[in-house]
C-alpha cells in the first residue's frame, strides 16, 4: 500500500481532502462535476484492483465539488468479479492513510418499493448482508470484530436530509440488502427480502462499509433505484437497464452531494 499511498500524496500536490467518494455503476458521470480535476488510472496505482464491470471507469478523481476538494473512485471491484469480499481493501486503507475520514458509497439498486421507482435516490439507512461474506475474514487482529451497529453515521445523514429539503432533491430512505451476483435475484428471493425488510437489493456497498468502518472512517451511502426487484414488474432484469438509468438518478444525487459539500462539511 505504501506505494499507491505515496503516489497519491505525490499527484494531489498539496490537496488534503478529507471526503472521498465511491461510484457505482453508470453513475460516472458525477465526476463531470468536479472542478481543476486531477485523474490518475487505478493501474498506475499498485494494489489497486482492476475491474471488468462495463459503466466503471477504474480512476481515482481529485477535485473540488460543491468548493470542496474530494476524492473520487471512479469505479470498483464486485465480489461477483473474482470472489474476493475484500477486493476494495486497499483503496479504502489508502485514503485512511492520507487523511480522509469520510466515504461516502453510491450504488445501483433494484427497489423493493412501489414508492421508490426507476431514477430514485435512497439514502441508505442500515444493512443486510445476505450473502454471508465478510471482507474482513482472515484478519488477525481483534480489530476484526469492527461494530455495525453505527455502521451509517447519523450526523451525515441528518445533514443529508436537511441539504436535500434545501435543494428540492426527494430522498428516500431504506435498508439495502447486499446479494453476490452475478445473476440477477429471483422473484421468491426478492419476496423473502421484502419480509425480512430490506427495501433495496443490489450487488455490492456492504463490503465497502464494514472496510470503511476498519479502516475508522465515517461512511454514508446511496443507493440510485434503477429497477423494480425481479417479480414485480413481470419483466426481466438486465445490466443495461441498470446502465440506462442510473445516470437519471445519478444527477439528482450528483446535485445533493454538491450542495451537501458546500453547506460547510468539513470536507
Amino acid at each position: 500500500m505504501k506505494q499507491a499511498v505515496s503516489r497519491i500524496i505525490e499527484r494531489l500536490e498539496g490537496r488534503m481532502p478529507e471526503t472521498a467518494l465511491v461510484l457505482g455503476s453508470g453513475l460516472g458521470k458525477l465526476v463531470d462535476g468536479v472542478e481543476d480535476a486531477i485523474r490518475i488510472p487505478y493501474g498506475e496505482l499498485e494494489g489497486f484492483p482492476s475491474g471488468g464491470v462495463s459503466g466503471h471507469a477504474g480512476e481515482l478523481v481529485s477535485g473540488r465539488l460543491g468548493g470542496r476538494e474530494i476524492i473520487i473512485l471512479s469505479g470498483r471491484v464486485h465480489y461477483y468479479e473474482k470472489g474476493d469480499a475484500a477486493a476494495m481493501r486497499l483503496p479504502i486503507e489508502a485514503m485512511a492513510a492520507i487523511g480522509v475520514k469520510r466515504l461516502v458509497l453510491t450504488n445501483s439498486a433494484g427497489s423493493l418499493r412501489e414508492d421508490l421507482p426507476p431514477g430514485s435516490v435512497m439514502l441508505i439507512t442500515d444493512h443486510i448482508n445476505w450473502s454471508g461474506m465478510n471482507p474482513l475474514i482472515g484478519e488477525e487482529s481483534d480489530r476484526r470484530f469492527v461494530g455495525m451497529t453505527n455502521a451509517y453515521s447519523a450526523a451525515i445523514m441528518d445533514q443529508l436530509r436537511e441539504t436535500a429539503r434545501t435543494v428540492d432533491v426527494t430522498l428516500g430512505e431504506g435498508v439495502y440488502m447486499w446479494f453476490s451476483g452475478p445473476s440477477f435475484e429471483t422473484p421468491a428471493e426478492i419476496r423473502a427480502a421484502r419480509m425480512l425488510g430490506a427495501d433495496a437489493v443490489g450487488m455490492s456497498t456492504v463490503p465497502e462499509v464494514i472496510l470503511a468502518r476498519f479502516a475508522g472512517l465515517e461512511v454514508a451511502a446511496f443507493s440510485v433505484i434503477t429497477n423494480f426487484g425481479a417479480g414485480m414488474t413481470g419483466g426481466e432484469l438486465s445490466h443495461d437497464e441498470t446502465k440506462e438509468m442510473a445516470p437519471k438518478g445519478g444527477e439528482r444525487l450528483g446535485r445533493l452531494i454538491a450542495a451537501w459539500l458546500g453547506t460547510g462539511v468539513d470536507a
